[in-house]
């Protein structure tokens, strides 16, 4: 299995070097105002996709931040103070375990 995922991976690393290989014309990409960039194609689409990623791990980081929030609040709900350990007392009822904290859906759905 282990080899298998490493001829894959060799798979995927050729491919994208002959896409690269193949790709080194010049492109032009305009922006506004008439500005333009030439650069090789290759890049170009290396720097959309990394601007992809970025565009998409930044509009993550609000839910990233709830759902970190939210964990710090459940464990600190968790967290109770230590009590002297003494002999149960006969007549005495067990403590009613404390409410659930008000936590978002854990599904992100």
């Amino acid at each position: 299995m282990k080899y298998l995922l490493w001829l894959l991976k060799a798979a995927i690393f050729f491919t994208l070097f002959a896409f690269a290989l193949n790709n080194q014309q010049d492109a032009t990409v305009h922006f506004f105002f008439g500005t333009q960039w030439r650069a090789p194609l290759v890049l170009v689409v290396l720097t959309a996709f990394a601007a992809g990623l970025v565009v998409g791990a930044l509009g993550m980081v609000p839910r990233w931040w709830r759902h970190r929030n939210a964990a710090r609040r459940a464990q600190a709900a968790v967290v109770v103070a230590p009590t002297p350990v003494t002999a149960p007392a006969a007549s005495a009822t067990p403590a009613a375990p404390p409410p659930p904290p008000d936590l978002p859906s854990i599904h992100g759905i």
